[in-house]
């Protein structure tokens, strides 16, 4: 049985956040279709709030650190990444935008990316296509069709006869996705893979 490997990444700021729960809920729903079709699925979920003097850090001394480091690489090692940011000034957070500042703009080449934002109002909705599509253009993503923005008051609605509710929208999104990820070629190891800077030093490096 193949194993897929989902990353969502939360740029939620509070414990507990919107965010990170809309996170969980299409990794939810992306691992239900993906059991549907008799996949396993590894799922993990890269916090930023955690990283964030590991970023700023990142900036001023051009190195990363272990940790951050390893998020990053779990990011790009992934099958598939949800990616969640809250609204801040009608666009995505700082640290989001930070964080896949520092990601080589062709590791993410293919690889299908769900975005979700949550907000206090619905009039930030847009942020989806004005600023988080751009994004994972120039990463050269696969950005699945549906995307998930979630205002204050989405929670807990079910909609009307003329909008879908949260669920469903996030049922929607969550398949298309999954339907993305196990449709993705199975990848090799590239020969020619470049080596980051700090990994040779590493080698170098005498006892």
């Amino acid at each position: 049985m193949r194993t897929l490997k989902l990353v969502a990444v939360s740029a939620g700021l509070s414990s507990p956040s919107s965010t990170r729960l809309l996170a969980d809920r299409l990794l939810q729903a992306a691992r239900y279709r993906l059991a549907e079709q008799e996949y396993a699925v590894d799922v993990e979920v890269v916090e930023l709030r955690d990283l964030a003097v590991d970023i700023a850090n990142n900036f001023v001394t051009g190195f990363p650190s272990g940790r951050l480091r390893e998020a990053i690489d779990t990011v790009t090692g992934a099958d598939g990444v949800i990616a969640v940011t809250p609204v801040f000034t009608a666009s995505y957070s700082g640290l989001f935008k930070s964080f896949f500042d520092l990601v080589d703009p062709t590791a993410l080449t293919g690889t299908p990316v769900l975005i979700g934002a949550t907000g206090g109002t619905a009039r930030h909705s847009l942020v989806l296509d004005h600023a988080l599509r751009p994004l994972f253009a120039y990463l050269r993503a696969l950005t699945v069709p549906t995307a998930v923005y979630a205002a204050s008051e989405d929670w807990g609605s079910g909609g009307d006869e003329y909008t879908e509710g949260l669920p469903a929208r996030i049922n929607r999104a969550g398949y298309e996705f999954a339907d993305a990820v196990a449709a993705r070629p199975v990848r090799e190891a590239d020969e020619d893979e470049v080596v980051p800077f700090e990994c040779q030093l590493a080698d170098l490096r005498l006892d």
